[in-house]
């Protein structure tokens, strides 16, 4: 995956809190054994932690700006995001919106902007207090996607995704899919607390990867404000990278490697092969109408 060197970076779309102090709450969903629980339970890639009942049911403030807003100062250029990793999960947040504000736009519909949050290790958000453990989600009620960077490097060991550029924009994208769903009103058919293989928990998110695979089929095309595509390639090896990356993260995949056996009743998310085949969906008709799930 490859920037145009001279594009400019919208660093206003990511707030960047890594290293601030957590004012009140305190994270519900700690490490270790509670983290290995939570992903076992499917939250990866998900919503925000109210969802799932694991805020403590107080208010939570927002994270305090980081000082360092690293960011803000660091990423400014397409050869910027070349170059770091946090810089070119701007560049990608930065491309995923403009296709999707030029796709309601063409819809003959408006779409609202969702910041991106970097943080480490805890956050207090709109949908409760969480930790890294639970893995990147979006919060709906903030409109905010929420990341860890720690996350890729657990996507590759803990996981074992090939990982890659592309595996992290996959996540990006798949995050950004479930504030389109919120903007359209699908999200909401995630919230009965149901599970299961056919369980609306599982389409919604399936739906999400479709999305994402939408996004990447016309990335390479999408203008920013200078008119020209901020993504100047995507090869077949990074399609692969996100499709490793989608069957990593399978219920099933997890379920067998943290619990020793697959209980599709409790699936959240949808089996590896399903998460592939619905990014791929979107990836090759890009076509967000070819991305129902709940057929």
């Amino acid at each position: 995956m490859q920037f145009d060197d001279d594009a400019d970076l919208d660093t206003s779309e990511v707030k960047d809190v890594r290293g601030s102090r957590i004012p009140g709450g305190r994270a519900t969903v700690g490490g270790g054994i509670v983290g290995l629980i939570a992903l076992v339970l499917g939250l990866l890639f998900g919503v925000g932690p109210d969802q799932l009942g694991l805020s403590d049911g107080s208010p939570q403030p927002v994270s305090t700006t980081s000082s360092a807003a690293q960011v803000q100062q660091a990423c400014r250029k397409g050869r910027d995001a070349n170059t770091r990793e946090d810089c070119r999960l701007v560049a990608v947040v930065n491309s995923t919106q403009d296709f999707w504000r030029q796709e309601f736009q063409r819809r003959g519909g408006t779409y609202s902007p969702a910041s991106t949050v970097f943080f480490s290790g805890q956050v207090n958000t709109a949908c409760g207090a969480a930790s890294k453990a639970v893995g990147p989600f979006y919060c709906p009620a903030d409109r905010q996607v929420y990341l860890d960077l720690g996350f890729f490097d657990d996507l590759r060991t803990k996981f074992g995704a090939t990982g890659g550029p592309f595996a992290q924009a996959y996540v990006i994208a798949h995050e950004y899919g479930h504030h389109v769903q919120n903007l359209t009103g699908t999200l909401a058919r995630a919230q009965n607390g149901q599970t299961g293989a056919n369980s609306n928990a599982v389409k919604v998110e399936l739906q999400a990867d479709c999305y994402a695979g939408v996004w990447a089929h016309h990335a390479t095309r999408t203008p920013d404000e200078s008119g020209r595509p901020l993504i100047k390639s995507l090869t077949d090896e990074d399609i692969r990278d996100g499709l490793d990356a989608a069957a990593a993260v399978g219920d099933d995949r997890i379920q067998e490697k943290f619990q020793g056996r697959v209980t599709p009743e409790s699936w959240t998310h949808g089996s590896a092969e399903q998460r592939q085949q619905w990014f791929y969906q979107g990836y090759r008709t890009g076509d967000m109408a070819r991305c129902n799930t709940f057929r």
